[in-house]
């Protein structure tokens, strides 16, 4: 029986990690699945956004212990792939063409900050608490290091990395790892605001700036310049485009509100 579960209803495709008695802790099974459940929901036409949580007590705690000493036994080669896995499934879920949501609480620690730091928008609870735990093993996060470090900048990194400190919810949302902060009883309510909001955008502009988003990042404005406009231009022309102007000016709904 998969440890994923994945639900779809209202444009919003859910996926679960559900070993609620694991802490959701991944191996290379949980892996597998988790990187074939959002390839398929970023390929289903009928899904906006995408939303990832854990079952029970935490979000995830990182990398089961009963599969890093199967890990430990193998050679460089065999870890060396199952490494590229782990990898595998960060870039499927940076890359995904639709908005991504983490809705992270309790625990989300090693490989579970790299979820995180993965999806587009992240919300924590206030008693969710984060560590960057990999040096207290004698390991170091090497697959998730860019997305962290993309997420709370190279000097928070250079501590939390080396000292493997367990942080809070509050210090997760001043570094940027989450976006914002809720009460245990308000995730929902918080999904639901965000969810409704990239529900009521066009879902080509969305792609198309999450794509331009990863592109611009990090680079001069010179470089992008012909880019972006050349983005824009395309846009402006284009069938969804065209519709969301039309219904600005007319003041009435796009027709992708229906």
């Amino acid at each position: 029986m998969s440890a994923v579960r994945v639900e779809i209803g209202n444009g919003i495709g859910t996926v679960v990690m559900d070993r609620p008695d694991r802490h959701n802790a991944f191996d290379e099974h949980v892996i597998a699945d988790l990187t074939a459940a959002f390839a398929g929901l970023g390929a289903d036409d009928a899904v906006r956004a995408v939303v990832l949580r854990g079952a029970g007590k935490s979000f995830s705690a990182g990398a089961d212990l009963d599969w890093m000493r199967r890990m430990a036994a193998y050679d460089e080669a065999a870890n060396l792939a199952d490494a590229r896995a782990l990898a595998t499934l960060m870039r499927t879920i940076d890359t995904l063409p639709k908005p991504t949501v983490a809705l992270v609480h309790g625990a989300a620690y090693g490989g579970g900050v790299g979820l995180v730091a993965c999806c587009d928008i992240a919300i924590a609870t206030e008693a969710a608490s984060f560590s960057l735990s990999e040096v207290k093993l004698g390991l170091i996060p090497a697959v998730i290091s860019p997305y962290v470090m993309r997420a709370i900048g190279v000097r928070a990194a250079r501590r939390y990395v080396l000292t493997a400190e367990r942080f809070d919810a509050v210090e997760a949302r001043r570094l940027g790892l989450v976006h914002e902060l809720t009460a245990s009883d308000g995730l929902e309510e918080a999904a639901r605001q965000i969810l409704a909001a990239l529900r009521g955008n066009g879902p080509a502009a969305v792609r198309a700036a999450k794509d331009l988003v990863a592109t611009v990042a990090g680079r001069a404005p010179a470089e992008v310049e012909d880019d972006c406009a050349r983005r824009i231009a395309g846009i402006r022309a284009g069938d969804e485009g065209r519709e969301g102007v039309a219904a600005f000016l007319e003041k009435r709904k796009p027709s992708w509100l229906g």
